[in-house]
């Protein structure tokens, strides 16, 4: 199939709810060629890149490699590269960053911290322009590379803070990208699009086209805050926050009350009333139905297509006015 025809079958599918989910992001810098799982296939020490999976797991803290735009020479001896941390929570979004010879100091990080928002001064404070990060591992998905890798070389041409990242999951939206310091992704974007969406990052407010979500939060809540944003028409990137997420399902009527980032939904689970307040006072229950009614779609570039899953808001009820 022809990526016209994919990106033809994929305009129908909701970008809503398919943020990849990390209240923290660990980006590392790592130049050369990525594989399809670039932690372990890569110049990164493959036994440092498992290491890592394995103190992330659980902890809220997702992590990336990430490497500037244009030719990727193997600079396999690199001694110095550049690394951030990033929290994406509400009223609490930081970034921090330091210039390290050893990624392996990354092992002795407090990952529960950090992905619970406390970076007890580690590093240095980002004060720089918002951070564009543009998904172009092709081995992942090769329409990461053919959309990817272009839309990061002309933002970072025109002046954006960019760099490209690898897997951040929704390939089939190419090119994806997210930003921080608020962790809102996007697909099928174009470069003007993005720069909309730096400009309101610079004044503390998102833009709402293309958007897939907060990665703060998983797929039901990611939904729920779009919504809510689009009812009452706010822009203000903290003005709002996921403070709870139910599952309405019958077998699982006396599960306990999930709150934001909590680990893994159940596959049981296809229904969930996730509560939004704002900092106004205001708040909102939506109940959102996960669907896969929606015309067929291929999971990545190129793959056999299959039924999509979509998070539909069905309702959204004012709790507090």
């Amino acid at each position: 199939m022809s990526t016209c025809a994919i990106a033809s079958l994929e305009a129908a599918e909701p970008l809503a709810g398919t943020a990849a989910t990390a209240r923290t992001w660990l980006l590392i810098e790592q130049t050369g060629p990525w594989g399809a799982k670039a932690l372990t296939d890569s110049h990164l020490d493959p036994h440092l890149g498992r290491a890592l999976e394995a103190a992330a797991e659980g902890t809220g803290v997702r992590v990336a490699l990430i490497r500037r735009p244009g030719r990727h020479a193997d600079l396999h001896g690199t001694t110095r590269r550049r690394m951030f941390l990033a929290h994406t929570s509400p009223g609490r979004s930081w970034i921090r960053t330091t210039t390290v010879t050893d990624p392996g100091a990354t092992l002795g990080l407090d990952f529960a911290s950090l992905g619970d928002g406390d970076h007890h001064g580690l590093w240095e404070p980002y004060t720089g322009e918002p951070m564009v990060l543009v998904c172009t591992n092709g081995k992942r998905d090769r329409c990461c590379a053919l959309l990817g890798r272009p839309l990061a070389a002309q933002l970072s041409t025109d002046g954006c803070a960019t760099w490209e990242v690898t897997h951040i999951g929704g390939h089939r939206f190419s090119p994806t990208l997210f930003v921080l310091p608020y962790g809102y992704a996007y697909g099928r974007a174009s470069a003007q699009l993005v720069k909309d969406v730096v400009e309101s990052a610079r004044s503390g407010r998102i833009a709402l086209d293309q958007c897939r979500g907060r990665s703060t939060w998983d797929r039901p809540a990611q939904a729920a805050d779009l919504a809510v944003r689009e009812l009452i028409r706010e822009w203000r990137a903290d003005a709002l926050d996921v403070v709870g997420t139910d599952p309405v399902w019958p077998e699982l009527a006396g599960a306990p009350r999930r709150a934001p980032g909590d680990g893994p939904l159940t596959d049981a689970v296809r229904s969930w009333t996730v509560d939004v307040a704002h900092t106004d006072g205001r708040a909102w229950r939506a109940v959102i139905d996960q669907r896969a009614d929606g015309a067929p779609t291929p999971a990545s570039c190129g793959a056999p297509l299959g039924p999509p899953t979509r998070m539909a808001v069905t309702s959204i009820t004012a709790l507090r006015d």
